[in-house]
């Protein structure tokens, strides 16, 4: 039986032993990549293109589900020599992955070009980035939603803060550089904290006038300069809802696109119970309440299709499975039932 288990051992260990080196030959081949350009422009000719519009992803949709088509070069090639743009077109991609198999991944936004027909030639449709990352597969989302941020980067820096002079992005678009100045632009993200406070029964969620009808989410805000992770929590609570942290954990991160490109800090932080009494600031917020746990179970049930009541009143909802609030809401829900 030992034989049995150090056989099997090994074999575990082996397994993740060439998951761990596919997973370093991969990023190390972005890296280089972003950093040898002519390595990169021949990858070009051989990658798959990720295609927007004006910031909207491109997607076909195959009877319910929305799928997300990648185009080989050649098949960009021929969509794009239809409207006289090939060599044009082709250097604005940026690059934003890769398969385990070295397949390079680019987005390219076509902008300038006629929406309709390239929506009838490629059968789809460019999508608004906010319903698209709520329909497609949750692998596809991510990319998406990092490949829309780093377009979004290069088309608001295409000049330096410096001379005024046109900046000049490398073929990866890892980075522009102005040469009158020699100053080198990368791509960077914002951070912000998003925090679910509890009172130890109840949680508080709020939601802000530009919401959708009955949607609560948990509190959020742009981390300022010279704050930490801890910082940033106490003081988002006590300006948006006037309460004081006594304890806060962190949960997780992801990468939001919105309004730019954003680094979301998901924390889950603990008030008093006996000083749990809300103080709106109604700049930020339009409303914030207690919610328990009965209200939060069927919360998470659900749709917004079906929040609508026949007073005209809305039911809370919460935040689909792809944002992190979500998982915020869960795991808070979990902690209470376990």
């Amino acid at each position: 039986m030992a034989a049995v288990y150090q056989a099997l051992h090994r074999r575990v260990s082996s397994l993740a032993c060439r998951l761990h080196s596919t997973y370093v030959r991969k990023m190390r081949y972005l890296n280089q990549l972003k950093e040898d350009d002519s390595l990169c422009r021949q990858a070009q000719t051989s990658g798959t293109f990720y295609l927007f519009h004006n910031l909207s992803p491109f997607l076909q949709k195959v009877g319910k589900k929305y799928l997300v088509p990648q185009l080989s070069a050649a098949e960009m090639r021929q969509v794009l020599e239809k409207l006289q743009e090939a060599e044009q077109w082709m250097e604005k991609s940026v690059l934003i992955g890769c398969s385990d198999e070295h397949r390079p991944h680019f987005a390219l936004d076509l902008g300038a070009l006629d929406k309709s027909v390239i929506e009838a030639e490629l059968q789809g449709s460019f999508t608004d980035l906010r319903k698209a990352l709520f329909v497609v597969d949750r692998k596809d989302s991510p990319l998406l939603a990092s490949a829309q941020s780093l377009l979004r980067w290069h088309d608001s820096h295409q000049y330096c803060s410096k001379t005024g002079q046109p900046t000049e992005k490398n073929p990866a678009g890892s980075k522009r550089v102005c040469h009158a100045s020699g100053v080198t632009y990368y791509p960077q993200v914002s951070p912000v904290v998003i925090t679910l406070v509890s009172d130890g029964s109840r949680c508080l969620l709020a939601r802000q006038p530009s919401f959708p009808p009955g949607m609560f989410t948990a509190l959020s805000g742009f981390c300022d300069m010279g704050e930490n992770v801890e910082d940033a929590v106490r003081r988002e609570v006590a300006e948006e809802v006037g309460l004081e942290v006594e304890s806060l954990r962190y949960s997780a991160s992801q990468h939001w696109p919105f309004p730019s490109s954003s680094l979301m800090i998901a924390c889950h932080a603990l008030v008093g119970a006996q000083r749990a009494e809300i103080s709106l600031d109604t700049l930020e917020l339009e409303e914030a309440r207690w919610f328990g746990l009965e209200e939060i179970v069927e919360g998470l049930k659900r749709e917004p299709s079906s929040s609508k009541q026949d007073d005209g009143r809305f039911l809370p909802w919460f935040p689909p499975k792809q944002a992190i609030a979500h998982q915020l809401i869960r795991e808070w829900l979990q902690q209470q039932t376990a």
